[in-house]
């Protein structure tokens, strides 16, 4: 299924002509217009060598063989052995055409098409200018002029291989090859569906990227990785155990454990502001079967046994992902560990890791896939990642009695974990508490207590803000406190970037505008960051304080300081210079809904989480900053049953006539036919519409309207 780690390990040191030739060909046929292939490219590049000394063609054949371990399309394979050709020898794609056919011609054709939009829109790697805008410009071209999917998927499989081969370019060019790879080739894998490749881009990347932040992880993984292992092994054999003995056979299932990759796990950290033993779901397991209804079955049993954190279950079998992603995602405790557990089908299995490539049929379908459903790409428009909700108080009705060392009795509800335990104490304690001891074995602050134990609390010297933590505890105390603690460290940013942006809005020194904060504190605190009325009117009030100065009368007639509105990308920004990009930067990839800031450079706004650590750097560095929040839209939420005749193109055209209504549909339902041959449509959707009628009568101009409400009115 795509390739192993030892797949890639092995790829990775190939580097003589022989034993990457014969690993090409134990991945397929050897046929003769596949061997003609290889010969030709074998030709062309034979006096060509790359950065590490080694002969050229040694790339496409391993580009090819990865190509190979993905799709048996032959054309594809053949259009990686030759996708310099044409690029970096004096071969005609005429030539290509001729030797190969219309098809191959078409891939090599389409991948020389990406080096030359790269040359143009992409920084050349001499210039000191950060890479991110001219990437995403270069992402977005890439998508609206590729019409056939497979010519990316095998640019994406090249620069696979050319990550692999990093080590021999200069750190610099390591650098913003990393970055390209982060910002265009790993986005492109995951709308595409094939994880794998999007996983070890963006890990390889990560390598070159924050490698400060990478050695911290990989630390942590090595020290803590026969304690992982042991968990993963025990969650496992009680999983296998537990389907076993409910009828499932050993040919039904497969069981894969893992732990959470190391870009996923940074991204993570740097979105929530956590430390990495805060991430919940670092360690997962993998259940295939042979059918969706077993699936469901796993499920059931699985929650029956194991307590599920409610909010985390989702359903993509379903309601599967547009690019066909299908699979049921869950989390449970187990032995006070927090696991993540997938099930799938081992069909669902391939798609996931394989995404368009693991079901492409040209020959019925032609070549020429469109991609309109990739316009547009941007992580904002990401779905919003879940927070942790843990089940409601409610369900533990029990009290279970803990003690401390030295025997004090503590009353708390069952469900409790230590650091529940360690608010009970006292507040200070959970407020510096860093692990516990459970009947004198050290443990995790989550581990959950049970009735009788022995609770030490160890402390730290430093405040503890487990901002991630607050639904994972029992008692109101605890998530008070926590959450005092993570609104302060909220505030203290609030109150850095409002400093910023007044001072970029000004023109001014951050020291002289600081100077002037602290002499009207009862007029300024850190809402100035998330209120823009409040913002407008302390620059209106500092302007009236500084013109009493005769020092910044011409100052202040040169300036006018009207803070000018402008939308990009759903990001609106408030600032007296004109914007005209906003990037999102890779650091922390901000979504839709999350608390952000953004930094001023020249006309471009780079967005970060408020709980980046990129962010905090550029906070204490005083960094220009403008004022930015994400757009505000008044649309209504509706749900609409129709009834639909069974005619060819029906559904179509009714979905045609809600586009141009300007309808964003959120889910749709098709029920069976009846007797009347008519098919029920049941649709979730959002309009800037608010009155029903006039929607209404606007949409029953196509359709019989068997049931419209608005599912965000309380009234109706």
């Amino acid at each position: 299924m795509g390739l192993s780690q030892a797949q890639i390990d092995k790829i990775k040191h190939l580097r003589d002509i022989d034993s990457a030739s014969a690993y090409l060909f134990s991945q397929i046929e050897k046929t003769p217009l596949l061997e003609k292939a290889y010969l030709y490219a074998l030709q062309v590049h034979k006096t060509q060598v790359r950065k590490s000394g080694e002969p050229y063609i040694v790339h496409p054949i391993l580009v090819a063989s990865i190509v190979a371990a993905i799709s048996n399309d032959e054309a594809m394979v053949k259009a990686a052995l030759l996708h310099d050709v044409v690029e970096d020898t004096a071969t005609p794609i005429e030539e290509i055409e001729q030797s190969f056919g219309e098809d191959v011609a078409h891939l090599v054709q389409g991948l020389t098409k990406i080096d030359k939009i790269r040359d143009a829109e992409l920084i050349p790697s001499s210039s000191n200018e950060r890479l991110v805008v001219s990437a995403l410009s270069f992402r977005k071209m890439l998508l609206a002029s590729i019409q056939d999917i497979r010519v990316l998927v095998v640019k994406l499989c090249d620069r696979l291989h050319n990550m692999l081969t990093l080590d021999a370019l200069q750190e610099h060019k390591q650098y913003r090859i990393a970055e390209e790879t982060l910002v265009v080739y790993a986005p492109i894998a995951h709308r595409l569906g094939i994880s794998f490749l999007k996983n070890i881009l963006e890990d390889l990347s990560f390598s070159y990227l924050f490698k400060e932040e990478k050695h911290h992880i990989d630390n942590y993984l090595d020290t803590n990785y026969h304690a992982m292992e042991i968990r993963l092994n025990e969650f496992k054999e009680s999983i296998t155990k537990l389907l076993l003995s409910h009828g499932f056979c050993e040919d039904d299932i497969e069981i894969i454990s893992r732990v959470k990759h190391k870009y996923s796990i940074y991204l993570k950290m740097q979105r929530k502001g956590i430390s990495i033993d805060e991430v919940l779901d670092l360690l997962a397991l993998r259940i295939l079967t042979t059918d969706a209804v077993k699936c469901y079955n796993i499920l059931g049993l699985i929650h029956l046994h194991f307590q599920p954190l409610s909010s985390r279950f989702k359903d993509y079998i379903a309601v599967a992902k547009e690019n066909g992603y299908q699979t049921l995602h869950t989390t449970v405790f187990h032995k006070s560990a927090i696991f993540e557990v997938q099930i799938r089908t081992f069909e669902m299995h391939k798609t996931a890791e394989l995404g368009v490539a693991a079901h492409w049929k040209y020959k019925s379908g032609g070549n020429n896939i469109k991609l309109d459903w990739l316009d547009n790409l941007q992580y904002q428009n990401e779905s919003v990642e879940d927070f942790y909700e843990l089940i409601k108080n409610d369900l533990y009705s029990e009290d279970i009695s803990v003690f401390s060392p030295s025997g004090d009795p503590f009353t708390l509800p069952r469900g409790a974990v230590a650091l529940d335990f360690a608010y009970a104490v006292h507040s200070e304690v959970g407020n510096y508490a860093s692990s516990a001891l459970i009947n004198k074995s050290k443990a995790s602050l989550l581990t959950e207590i049970k009735n009788g134990d022995i609770v030490k609390i160890i402390t730290s010297d430093t405040l503890q803000t487990h901002c991630s933590w607050i639904d994972a505890v029992k008692t109101s105390r605890a998530q008070n406190n926590m959450r005092l603690n993570c609104n302060a460290r909220i505030r203290e940013i609030d109150v850095k970037t409002s400093l910023n942006i007044v001072a970029t809005a000004m023109g001014l020194n951050n020291s002289r505008v600081a100077e002037w904060f602290r002499a009207h504190e009862k007029d300024l605190n850190g809402t100035i960051a998330t209120d823009i009325e409040r913002f407008k009117k302390v620059i209106e009030i500092y302007k009236k304080d500084i013109s009493k100065n005769s020092r910044f009368r011409r100052f202040l007639t040169k300036h006018t300081f009207k803070l000018k509105s402008n939308t990009i990308s759903g990001v609106e920004i408030f600032s007296v210079t004109s914007v005209n990009n906003v990037i999102f930067d890779y650091c922390c990839h901000p979504k839709t809904g999350d608390q952000i800031v953004g930094f001023l450079d020249k006309s471009k706004v780079h967005v970060h989480h408020k709980m980046c650590k990129s962010a905090a750097k550029y906070l204490d560095e005083k960094l220009p900053m403008v004022f930015v929040r994400w757009e505000r839209k008044n649309v209504y939420k509706y749900k609409l049953i129709a009834s639909l005749h069974n005619e060819k193109g029906a559904l179509a055209k009714f979905l045609t006539h809600l586009a141009k209504l300007q309808i964003d549909i959120s889910a749709i339902e098709l029920g069976k036919n009846s007797e009347e041959y008519t098919k029920y449509c049941e649709l979730e959707f959002e309009s800037k519409e608010g009155n029903i009628g006039v929607l209404s009568s606007k949409i029953d101009t196509k359709i019989k309207i068997i049931h419209l409400i608005r599912t965000d009115d309380a009234y109706k």
